[in-house]
Formats: C-alpha cells, structure tokens, sequence
C-alpha cells in the first residue's frame, strides 16, 4: 500500500481526497479542499497493487463492480481532481511500460477488416435502441456538438454542428453526396432537407441502418437519400462530397492509408470531403486500455501527426482544418446528466454494473476533454487547391 500512496501523493498537488485501503486504514492524498473531502474506498486488497500498475485499467473495473466507491461526493467530483492533476501526462512510469506492452499486441492483433469492424460497431452500437433515446438528442445524434456558448442545448448544439458541417460541405444543386458511417441518419437527412443533393449513408450498425431507413421513409425523403449496410473498403462509386463524422476513431492505425485513399477515390476531381474525427494534441500513444477493453474495441483517437502523411500519400490537399476543444466535454456532460437522470429506466434493461461501467465511461471521457489531450479535429480536403473558396466567409 505503501507504493500506492506514494504515487498518489507524487501525483495530486492540486486538491485532494481520503484514500481508505482495504484494511480501512485512511490516508490523506493532497491538500483536499472540499469539506468534507472525498473518500475513494478500495474494499479489495488486490487494488493496492493494480491502481500503482494500471490505474487506467483498474479504477474503470473496480468502480463497476463496486470495489471501488466514493463517499462524500461522485464519480465526476473525483475524476475532475483527478484529470486535472494528471493533465495530459502519464499517470505513472509503470502504466507507462504496461500500455506501451498492451498497445504493441493490439496493433499486432487488430485487424479491423470488415468482419471484425462490423462486429466491433455491433459490439457498442446494437446493444439497445431505447438506450441511446434515454440521453442523446431527439436526433440520436452520437457525436460531439457545436456549442456556441456554454449553457445551450444539447439540441441546438446539435443542430449548430449540422449546420457547421453543411456549410463546410459547401454544397451545390443536384451533387451526390456520401457519409461514411451515417450513425442514425440524422446528418444524411437533414443535408437531403437542406439542400437539392442525393445523399448514400452507409454504416455497419443493422440497427442504425434500420431505423435510418425507417426515418428517410417518414420523412418522404426516400427518393433522396439512401442507406446501406457495408464497409466502405466494399464501395465504388464517385461523388461530389464526402462526409464523416465520428467513423475515423473506428477505423485503426493500420488502415488509416487505406480510409483516406478511399476517399480520394470517392472523390470527383472537384470534390470536397468533411472528415470530423476525435483526435489528440498530444504525440501518438497507445489506446486508453479500459475503453478499448469495455466501450469502444478496435478504437483509437489519433494524433494529429499519424493522419497528416496518410493525408498527403493519398493526394488529399488539406484545405482547412478546425480543432473544437471544450465542445466534446460540453456534450458528454450532458449525456451524462440524461443517463443518470434515468438510472431506473437503464437498470430495467441492464444490471448495475452495467450502469456504472456507462457512468465511468461518460464522466471519464467528459473529464478527459475537459483536462486532457482530448479534442475534435477537422479536417476539409479537397484533390485542387481551387475546389474550396479562398476564404472562411461563406461558412459564417
């Protein structure tokens, strides 16, 4: 226990909590402002040892099985003196060696072809309809929103980074248009609302593909814009814009080559595409191993150096690029809320620690936005420097 509160206090020099062992013993990390000061209770013995090894992997499953709990506050109370005294560095030298050792397999072993990219969107995607509607948007909209001030909606977020995304596209009468992982549809259908272009959705989710189509048909939008399950590695054909929001995270760094050649590919000689992508300001490093173990399989967040030279071997021009740094926090925080807000209706379809593994999940991702190297790139490449205006004008 004594390695582990070494750590601890090498580590919070800002704020603090009471950390109590397995055996009950307290002891006093930091300089706790709050009164009284937050508890982090490990009731098994085994914690004393994992949290110094692989806290990134351990506080996440300790806190969903409950051998982990807090007093005197909640889970984001604590991840937020946490994250920021962690900031964007390595919580310990020994986590360090560990997730190199853990990132080093998953790259050797994550072939994210079609069967196993199906099955990973499955894996998070196709767990349950009725539980995305407990806390997005009325859209369903499952990626970060364009918050213009701190206090909107998640609605009008939402709504903003639509019509942000649109206005990038820059979009002419009768263009095709393609979006590469369409989620739920909503962006597909409301580009086809706004403007006088055919849209092609594709996505690898049968739940978001059926209710995709089942919404394009209530909105008499069938004759514009379609949908279809497949991988765009499966695809050929050519269109004037591309879009993609929240898809590249799924993708892995081995076939981040292969993604931007397909959308050159797709690209007519005057297209433009829209890639909008979480990212990290940081240098390339190895995926958060709880996330990748519970949430998110096959994912990866990359660095804006592993996408530049992908970018540039498939003859793409970056014609503008736009970092949204607190956005992402705003909208966890908000989905966060609506998901314990509805804590009953979650436990009705699944168990506790389903609840707090989701919980963990949305308060840690809101901190890592917040006080990490979290944020959201992107990114408008065209294949001609003249296939976008000169100036930003025609967005505002």
């Amino acid at each position: 226990m004594r390695g582990l509160t070494k750590f601890c206090e090498g580590l919070f020099k800002d704020d603090g909590f009471i950390l109590v062992d397995a055996n009950k013993k307290e002891y006093v990390i930091g300089k706790p402002i709050k009164n009284p000061p937050i508890k982090l209770k490990l009731l098994n013995k085994k914690l004393h040892y994992q949290l110094l090894l692989l806290p990134d992997l351990y506080l996440g499953e300790a806190y969903a099985d409950g051998s982990a709990v807090i007093e005197n506050g909640s889970l984001t109370d604590f991840l937020e003196i946490a994250m920021k005294n962690i900031g964007r560095g390595p919580t310990s030298k020994y986590a360090t060696i560990i997730k190199n050792i853990l990132g080093a397999y998953e790259y050797i072993t994550n072939f994210n072809f079609a069967k196993k990219s199906k099955s990973n969107v499955a894996h998070h995607y196709d767990i349950s309809e009725k539980l995305y509607d407990l806390f997005l948007d009325k859209n369903r909209q499952y990626s970060c929103a364009y918050f213009k001030n701190d206090n909107e909606t998640l609605e009008d977020a939402q709504k903003n980074k639509m019509n942000h995304i649109i206005k990038k596209l820059n979009l002419k009468k009768n263009q095709r248009v393609l979006d590469i992982g369409s989620g739920w549809g909503t962006l597909a259908l409301e580009i086809a609302k706004q403007s006088e272009c055919e849209v092609l959705g594709i996505t690898l989710s049968e739940n978001q593909l059926e209710y995709s189509q089942k919404k394009a048909k209530e909105l008499n939008l069938e004759n514009q814009v379609r949908f279809q399950l497949i991988d765009y590695r499966q695809l050929n054909e050519k269109f004037d814009r591309v879009v993609s929001v929240g898809m590249l995270e799924h993708v892995g760094k081995k076939f981040y080559n292969r993604y931007f050649k397909s959308v050159s590919k797709f690209l007519n000689e005057d297209g433009v595409a829209l890639i909008h992508t979480i990212g990290s300001v940081m240098t390339p490093r190895d995926p958060h191993p709880w996330i990748s173990k519970y949430i998110f399989p096959g994912g990866y967040t990359p660095s804006l150096s592993e996408l530049a030279r992908p970018i540039e071997n498939s003859n793409l021009v970056i014609a503008d690029m736009e970092v949204l740094r607190m956005h992402y926090s705003h909208t966890l925080r908000n989905w966060k809320e609506r998901f314990l807000g509805k804590k009953e209706e979650v436990l009705e379809m699944f168990d506790e620690r389903f609840f707090r593994m989701w919980e963990f999940y949305l308060a840690g991702c809101e901190m890592a936005f917040k006080w990490g190297d979290q944020v959201v790139f992107q990114f408008q490449l065209s294949k001609k420097l003249l296939s976008t205006p000169n100036t930003r004008d025609y967005i505002y």
